[in-house]
């Protein structure tokens, strides 16, 4: 029992989890002490306390942490990730501002992005037009009806530990069993295990895809908060402003009023969408009524 073990973290309710072994055996563990900083797709070191239960004695160093915040908390969604998958549906309309949200929090953490349009068995020209400024800087759109054939995602998940985020509703859990008939039955056996009529706050549940080839899904969101980023993590965070960061007059310029702004003066030259220059402005409001900017 005081044999130290490696695990994988393929499920979270609450502060229990589940952690698979190098040999397929997975056992119900919490974290020693009163925190719980674990997420989906740590590896983990443990200890054994019964046949089926452990203890997470330490998290080993994370390549990345995908995580949301508010002034108050933060909220873990996975880690070890290397690829952000987010879901947007023809219908119910998807909140624009969450997927800025998505990408920036993906670029802070050096992650690949693939912006997925559900639904798309349904008329879809008011999604597309909503996307359009997404791929015209670049962002990978891949449109697809996981009712019909979600085959053609596969490809883009070989190699990668991507982790699928977007509202309720985008049709996230139908992708899952389109491409894992066999998830239901994980997440039966993940449910029994932790006996998830206790534990019912789930984080998010890891699947593998292949040996190299994983994918963890998340609860749906509405709201994707950045607190913990600063105002140059968010403006990195829209990638086709680079080239013309450090070009305003002023220095500590807010990019919403100053004259000679760089990034305004490239909105009314029309290299630079107003509506993603909007959405920078909300999303750093709270950034720079810190700093009275």
């Amino acid at each position: 029992m005081n044999e130290t073990l490696h695990g994988l973290i393929t499920a979270a309710f609450g502060r229990h989890y589940l952690v698979e072994l190098p040999d397929g055996q997975c056992l119900e563990c919490v974290p020693r002490g009163k925190k719980s900083e674990v997420a989906c797709g740590d590896r983990v070191e443990l200890q054994r306390s019964s046949d089926n239960q452990g203890v997470i004695e330490r998290t080993l160093p994370r390549s990345s942490l995908l995580y949301r915040s508010d002034a108050y908390r933060q909220k873990i969604i996975a880690a070890n990730v290397t690829q952000i998958i987010c879901v947007v549906a023809v219908e119910p309309a998807f909140s624009d501002e969450l997927v800025a949200r998505c990408l920036i929090a993906a670029q802070d953490q050096g992650l690949q992005v693939l912006i997925v349009l559900n639904k798309c068995d349904l008329p879809a020209e008011a999604a597309r037009a909503v996307l359009a400024p997404y791929r015209a800087i670049g962002y990978r759109v891949l449109e697809l009806s996981a009712k019909n054939d979600a085959e053609a995602l596969r490809p883009l998940l070989h190699g990668h530990c991507s982790v699928l985020v977007g509202q309720s509703g985008m049709g996230k859990s139908t992708l899952i069993n389109a491409l894992l008939p066999e998830a239901k039955a994980a997440t039966r056996e993940i449910s029994t295990v932790l006996d998830s009529g206790k534990h019912t706050t789930t984080h998010a549940r890891l699947y593998h895809l292949d040996a190299s080839s994983h994918l963890i899904d998340c609860p749906g969101v509405q709201m994707f908060g950045l607190h913990h980023l600063s105002l140059g993590e968010i403006e990195s965070g829209f990638v086709e402003f680079a080239a013309y960061l450090g070009q305003c007059r002023f220095h500590n310029c807010s990019h919403t009023h100053e004259p000679d702004c760089a990034l305004l003066n490239a909105v009314a030259a029309g290299k630079i969408d107003p509506r993603r220059m909007k959405l920078f402005q909300d999303i750093s409001r709270p950034v720079r009524d810190v700093y009275g900017r």
